[in-house]
């Protein structure tokens, strides 16, 4: 995602262009009525807060309110990155380390106490080197403190995906043993680009991973539409199981190049980047109906290629906007810190092209198994954070075990929300 990429990005997209920025299109009453509903059970359990009735407000895209703005400021943590593509903490780590991926030189990097260690955590040689291969996502298992186990998703030089067990060395901490090496599956890819990258692991303890269409444009393929296909695919995996099989969470994604989990409701938020006209946002949960996004018979709300489709059972994104304001979503992740209690509750996501970075708060909507549910404080930062236009090439996001909000940039820095001096 360099220059190159972005030009790659550019084509992808085309040069056809749609007005205006559109989201969730819920009616907004003058008073809500909301409740806690938990959903599934045992580790699974999830609290999410179910809306009644829509919640006050509108969905459109407005300013940071100024007693908001006023508190907030980005703060430039470490530069001089080779290509960093995640940022990622490892769960009940004493240490507080944050482990960082950079794609084509294959490697992690240990930050600590502010600091880079000039040791590599891990390095893997072997990797294809499109625009979108290389290494490409990192997560921790939720007991690493006591198995060591970490999972790693790369393209190797037969260009297929392939998530990977590691172990961390019995002698030192900041070394994965390449010895210890289970590969948990490795998938076809037909074509170089859309091939996801990302690994969660969700509040039942079992490991994500989010899987693009294959690649080319358009899905040739026909993997969003095709119910046996393990491309564009929401997929889960019990690692925890002698021979761990994929299974299929949620269909119809083009290339959710990043997902996450809400802390504290275990909502899914995937930011899957479009194809011609649109990038969006999706949130569900993992314990309901198998969602089908719509890929690619719909590009978020829109039909795709089309004048008219059929949309039924297709859940719609709870946001999006339209290549005039940027060609390729970063999804990020909802911020739980205690640093800035007020923006508790906000989902940041950010375009890859432009720098636009941008916040809303979600609530569900019962009324249907394939309703988008309700966005309400959906805040333009890129004025607030960023008036001399900093911000490029935002390649991901990340937390760290305080639950404070990262981004990270393919050119090499990264930066963090902090309180305003």
């Amino acid at each position: 995602m360099s220059v190159r990429m972005m030009i790659t990005f550019a084509v992808l997209a085309a040069c056809r262009r749609e007005p205006d920025l559109a989201v969730s299109h819920a009616p907004s009453p003058d008073r809500p009525a909301l409740q806690v509903a938990p959903v599934g059970s045992g580790a699974a359990r999830v609290a999410i807060a179910v809306a009644v009735a829509p919640p006050p407000g509108t969905d459109k895209l407005g300013k940071v309110p100024a007693d908001v703005a006023s508190k907030v400021e980005l703060r430039e943590v470490v530069r001089g990155l080779a290509r960093p593509v995640a940022l990622v903490a490892a769960p009940g780590d004493a240490r507080k380390r944050l482990f960082i991926v950079e794609q084509f030189v294959g490697r992690i990097r240990i930050f600590e106490n502010g600091k880079l260690s000039p040791k590599p955590f891990f390095t893997i040689g072997g990797l294809s080197n499109g625009n979108e291969q290389g290494l490409l996502g990192l997560a921790f298992h939720p007991k690493f403190q006591a198995n060591g186990k970490l999972y790693v998703n790369y393209t190797a030089e037969d260009s297929d995906t392939h998530i990977v067990e590691y172990r961390v060395s019995s002698t030192d901490p900041d070394v994965v043993d390449p010895a210890t090496r289970r590969e948990i599956i490795e998938i076809d890819q037909p074509y170089s680009n859309h091939n996801g990258g990302n690994l969660e692991f969700g509040p039942d303890g079992k490991l994500y991973a989010g899987m693009g269409d294959g690649g080319s444009a358009g899905d040739p393929k026909r993997n969003g539409q095709n119910p046996t296909a393990l491309l564009a695919k929401i997929l889960r995996f019990d690692v925890d199981a002698a021979k761990p099989v994929p299974e299929i969470v949620h269909l119809g994604v083009r290339n959710p190049w990043r997902f996450s989990f809400d802390a504290k409701t275990n909502g899914l938020y995937i930011g899957d980047v479009g194809q011609n006209l649109w990038e969006y946002v999706f949130v569900t949960s993992i314990d309901g109906p198998k969602r089908n996004f719509g890929w690619n018979i719909v590009e978020g709300n829109h039909c795709y290629n089309a004048r008219e489709c059929d949309r039924a059972g297709f859940t719609p994104p709870v946001a999006e906007y339209s290549h005039q304001e940027g060609c390729s979503i970063t999804g990020g992740f909802v911020y739980r810190g205690k640093a800035l209690p007020m923006l508790d509750g906000r989902y940041f996501y950010a375009d890859y092209c432009t720098g636009l970075l941008r916040s809303f708060v979600w609530t569900t909507d019962p009324s249907s198994p394939t309703a988008p549910g309700f966005v309400r404080d959906h805040w333009d930062w890129k004025p607030t954070l960023d008036r001399r236009g900093i911000l490029s090439q935002i390649s991901s996001f990340g937390v760290d075990h305080d639950g404070e909000l990262y981004i990270v940039e393919l050119t090499g820095a990264i930066y963090k929300l902090v309180p305003k001096a």
